[in-house]
């Protein structure tokens, strides 16, 4: 191989390169497997010397991200369920990571420095930081593809309106308002979807859709029923068994806030 396919050969494994890195996070002989895909292409030294540089940069990167941190327990996380999504999906994606906790109530001047409009989650990234769950997801879907968690755009919406009926209903004040009942009907077509796709939202496996809505179910779940003394009636299984599908997830388990947190963090919107 002349020196002027170098490029394009190294170009054709730049695909292979995030699936291979997910890869080499779990196997504690990593380099028979980049061997033997650069024998595939049969790349020469200088060639296998970039893809080795370049997978075990992505295989060894190491992620900081901002979280909420607990309001009744030292050093412990807190109740954010947009926080919570981020690190389902580095647990899920089995990236190496280490949370920043930061007090919500009298946020530090490092945290304002990176994000000046005080939120988390925030994300380090090739050292930029990011804010957003909605951008940072998309983010680490397209930095560490494998393995893939994106949600067919034709099933993203599902379940999206239930969070909203939630905390109008958690707010209402007069039981004849009518949000228990916007609850109960978005529940409703998130059990008929679960049981003809379940499941999760896309089927047999779990997916970025899901490690949105999971958080936002479990505050549902515990605010409710300390609030309104409310569960989800017996006639929606299938939501049910979603949850439990969701929150028994080891990276569910390691990165939920405790119940506590919950039922403090909806302090203010019942009391307000």
């Amino acid at each position: 191989m002349s020196a002027l396919k170098i490029p394009s050969a190294a170009f054709a494994i730049s695909s292979s390169i995030n699936r291979l890195a997910f890869k080499l996070r779990h196997r504690s002989r990593s380099r028979p497997v980049l061997l033997a895909v650069t024998s595939v292409y049969g790349l020469h030294c200088c060639s296998r010397r970039m893809a080795t540089a370049a997978v075990e940069s992505v295989a060894t990167e190491h992620l900081e991200i901002c979280v909420k941190a607990s309001v009744t327990t030292p050093d412990r996380l807190g109740d954010c369920p947009f926080s919570q999504r981020i690190l389902l999906t580095v647990e899920e994606k089995q990236l190496s990571y280490s949370m920043k906790l930061v007090d919500m109530g009298n946020k530090p001047e490092w945290f304002l420095k990176i994000n000046t409009e005080g939120k988390v989650p925030v994300i380090k990234i090739d050292e930029k930081w990011i804010a957003d769950s909605d951008v940072i997801t998309q983010t680490l879907e397209e930095k560490f593809p494998s393995p893939p968690l994106a949600t067919p755009p034709e099933k993203a919406p599902v379940g999206s309106k239930i969070f909203s009926m939630f905390i109008g209903f958690l707010k209402s004040k007069s039981p004849s308002d009518g949000t228990e009942l916007q609850l109960l009907n978005e529940l409703t077509s998130f059990n008929d979807h679960i049981k003809e796709n379940g499941p999760y939202i896309n089927g047999k496996e779990v997916s970025a859709a899901d490690l949105s809505l999971g958080p936002k179910l479990y505050h549902m779940e515990i605010a409710l029923s300390h609030y309104k003394s409310w569960a989800i009636p017996d006639s929606l299984p299938y939501v049910k068994s979603y949850m439990q599908n969701v929150f028994s997830r080891d990276s569910f388990v390691k990165t939920r806030a405790l119940k506590e947190d919950v039922i403090a963090g909806w302090r203010p919107k019942v009391m307000g």
